[in-house]
């Protein structure tokens, strides 16, 4: 029986693992390979790397620091995981593992633009296509900025983009969601509306190109998708832990989550969405875990 089951091995789970390890506790990584944090092209917020550092690197680093202390790192699904007795039962699609205590740290899916795949991942590495502006609006400085989402989340976020350039256009894939406060801040803010929906999505060597549902060719050089996400927040569900309204995992000060011994950090929970802020709840979540452990 482990000392804890890590579910998720992107910068959350990688700091718990690493500090758990540390703490002399037997710790298992189980990683599904499919977190935001591998698709990040280049990110320059971490201190330490001020020429920034690609998202695939960070976490081949932190895979090896993990497991320079002891931690396991496997690959796979979880299924399930069920309370039996004072601990748990971790299922997967291959083994099933058990443990005194676990960590939740899934984080998101984003809700992508309707477009090829492939164009989609090549838009992304030549940072045509853009996720996150408080990780990156400093890139976009003085640049031809779109947002995509036309609703509040979209608004907020153009005016968040609009510090960092005088051209802002939100665009709208189906329909406008704004509301007239929205309308009215937008305007003020000297930020385009365009109301015709996107129809099609494409990039060059260095522009983004929007086909506009009216027949109009518009250029930029990054467009913010601000689709929203999904939380990957099943497994607590079924554990019976407590959710948000928004299908956030609620936590308590130690990032244990309402069921005792099961505690959550990183984007499932809510934040910035932010790496440091990740990493800051896992550490938290992994002391807390250590000193439940030993009372």
């Amino acid at each position: 029986m482990y000392d804890c089951v890590i579910i998720g091995g992107g910068p959350a789970g990688l700091t718990a693992a690493t500090y758990l390890a540390r703490f002399l506790r037997s710790t298992l990584v189980i990683d599904a390979g499919d977190g935001r944090a591998s698709r990040i092209p280049t990110t320059h917020n971490l201190l330490g790397f001020p020429d920034g550092i690609s998202g695939d690197n960070l976490l081949v680093r932190m895979h090896r620091h993990a497991a320079q202390y002891g931690a396991e790192l496997v690959t796979g699904v979880v299924d399930r995981i069920d309370r039996v007795g004072t601990g748990f039962v971790v299922d997967t699609n291959a083994k099933t593992f058990s443990a005194r205590t676990i960590l939740l740290a899934q984080g998101v899916k984003n809700h992508r633009p309707r477009m090829a795949q492939e164009t989609h991942d090549r838009g992304v590495a030549q940072g045509l296509i853009r996720y996150c502006p408080i990780c990156d609006g400093y890139e976009v400085r003085g640049k031809r900025v779109a947002v995509l989402g036309c609703s509040d989340h979209g608004a907020a976020e153009a005016l968040f983009v609009r510090r960092y350039s005088d051209t802002v256009t939100l665009l709208t894939q189906d329909a406008s969601e704004l509301s007239q406060a929205d309308e009215a801040n937008l305007t003020r803010n000297a930020i385009s509306v365009e109301r015709a929906p996107v129809g099609d999505l494409s990039v060059t060597e260095k522009d983004l190109l929007v086909h506009l549902a009216d027949g109009r060719l518009l250029q930029f050089d990054t467009l913010y998708v601000a689709l929203g996400t999904s939380i990957r927040s099943e497994l607590a569900r079924i554990a019976g832990a407590e959710l948000s309204p928004a299908g956030c995992i609620v936590v308590d000060e130690h990032q244990q989550t309402t069921v005792a011994g099961l505690f959550a950090a990183g984007d499932m929970v809510e934040g910035l969405d932010q790496i440091a802020v990740a990493a800051g709840q896992a550490a938290k979540a992994a002391t807390a875990i250590h000193n439940l452990l030993s009372s």
